[in-house]
């Protein structure tokens, strides 16, 4: 596509000429006018005027002071005229892209977006035309970077984070275009996902040093029993039996905290991905229970469940997932509940937020292990499991969902954990843009609750009223 040039009588004084114009729109023609006459812009940013792709854009006139509103944009050209495919494939790259324009390096404000493709309108949350580039990019290091390509003609990256519970890792380049727009200098930054690589590189290192760490001791353990049994111990059947029950708790416990580790691994690696699928979750709980109770009665420990109705608390998520989470937490109330005690199991569905991460007693220590990034509509479906232990001190909270954290002076019984559950607990929620709260009093027992977004057409059907709340 190009644009011819209209001859004119001579030069017009600067305060006559009419600003240039760059429009990227549907059916749009992309066109300059500068010093009296129009002519074709450069390939790299014809390609992107394509209908439907990019943010529109207009350079202030000269005589404009910097920081000043833009001029009025340009109408789009006729639909008779049939746009070149480039822009429109621009605009479906799954990587964000970015045309930056700028004219002096001390004038903040006029860095601005030529044409950012939906990927980074997306990212960015770009809702303007003309947007400012420090509106959506804040990072120090990628600003520098785009200010290197622009008025150093160097090309650069940057890695930096964006922020939120689910945060995510990006590789920013920056390349100098040698076409420019009047006096103004064009650069591209191009953006690349590094969560997945990051993730699995931190995965695999925690995964090693965790590893290495707990299977240390009940391999000793091990190496020291059967070196016993070869020895003095191998005559003694009282001795040779004490020692391989020892020894199966601790190839049990090996078991255990391998197949916690790979959980773990398996959850991180994923917990970017938004789940598919529904979940009632009162159901679950229900299959929980029903699993559990076994262990439940060798305690003499009773469940008292306060549940909805079947399909009253439906929500978003992967069943497997969130029956781990249910199994955790009941699994740890079974193991600080004193004999013939009660393990109390609620849900309660549609709240909203403030009411799903309230606290219920206000004599407790609290804590809020996680909080989603949530739409203020948005409506959940809670899960509460409360024991009747020895409840936890608060300056023990903030640490519960650490890695092997244990707390110190506190027995779980014959059956011990592999201080895993709760980390799994807060990743699988994280996952399922949940929330995770815990409160207790010492000597009274210890109440953890999860919460999860409802399924968008139950939201809107459940009772808003939750039984026994």
């Amino acid at each position: 596509m190009s644009l011819a040039k209209t001859p004119q009588a001579g030069p017009q004084p600067a305060s006559q000429r009419a600003p240039w114009p760059l429009l990227i729109g549907p059916g749009a023609l992309l066109g300059l006018a500068v010093g009296g006459f129009a002519e074709p812009l450069p390939a790299v940013l014809a390609a992107l005027a394509v209908g439907g792709a990019g943010v529109l854009l207009n350079r202030r006139s000269e005589t404009e002071p910097a920081g000043a509103a833009p001029s009025a944009l340009v109408q789009p050209a006729a639909k008779s005229v049939e746009p070149p495919p480039f822009a429109a494939i621009l605009d479906r790259l799954p990587d964000p892209l970015m045309v930056i324009a700028a004219e002096e390096a001390d004038d903040l404000t006029g860095r601005r977006f030529l044409f950012a493709n939906a990927a980074a309108r997306e990212l960015f949350k770009i809702q303007h035309d003309g947007a400012l580039l420090v509106t959506a990019v804040r990072h120090p290091r990628v600003l520098e970077a785009v200010d290197e390509a622009l008025f150093g003609g160097i090309e650069g990256m940057a890695e930096f984070e964006t922020g939120g519970v689910q945060g995510r890792s990006w590789l920013a380049y920056a390349r100098p275009l040698k076409e420019t727009i009047g006096r103004s200098r064009l650069a591209l930054l191009a953006l690349r996902d590094e969560t997945d690589a990051r993730r699995s590189e931190r995965t695999r290192a925690d995964f090693l040093a965790n590893a290495s760490h707990e299977l240390r001791t009940p391999l000793a353990s091990l190496s020291g029993f059967i070196e016993t049994l070869r020895g003095h111990a191998k005559d003694d059947p009282g001795a040779r039996d004490k020692f391989l029950a020892i020894m199966l708790a601790q190839a049990e416990r090996m078991s255990r905290l391998i197949d916690d580790l790979m959980s773990l691994s398996r959850i991180e690696l994923n917990e970017h991905i938004a789940p598919l699928g529904r979940v009632d979750l009162a159901m679950a709980v229900i299959d929980v229970i029903d699993a559990l109770g076994p262990q439940a009665r060798d305690k003499a420990v009773t469940f008292d469940p306060v549940l909805p109705p079947r399909g009253g608390a439906v929500v978003e998520g992967d069943r497997d997932q969130i029956i781990q989470v249910i199994q955790n937490l009941v699994d740890n109330a079974i193991k600080y509940t004193p004999r013939e005690g009660v393990v109390r199991v609620e849900v309660f569905p549609s709240l909203a937020v403030e009411a799903a991460s309230a606290p219920r007693d206000p004599a407790a220590s609290r804590m809020s292990l996680l909080t989603p990034d949530h739409d203020p509509a948005e409506r959940y479906a809670v899960l509460r499991v409360t024991d009747r232990g020895p409840g936890l001190a608060r300056e023990h909270l903030p640490r519960l969902t650490e890695r092997f954290y244990r707390v110190e002076g506190q027995k779980s019984g014959d059956r011990s954990g592999t201080g895993l559950g709760l980390a799994i607990v807060k990743h699988i929620m994280n996952r399922h843009r949940g929330g995770l709260t815990v409160e207790s009093v010492q000597g009274q027992g210890a109440t953890f609750g999860v919460y999860l977004p409802m399924a968008k057409a139950e939201a809107a059907t459940s009772a808003l009223t939750p039984v026994d709340a």
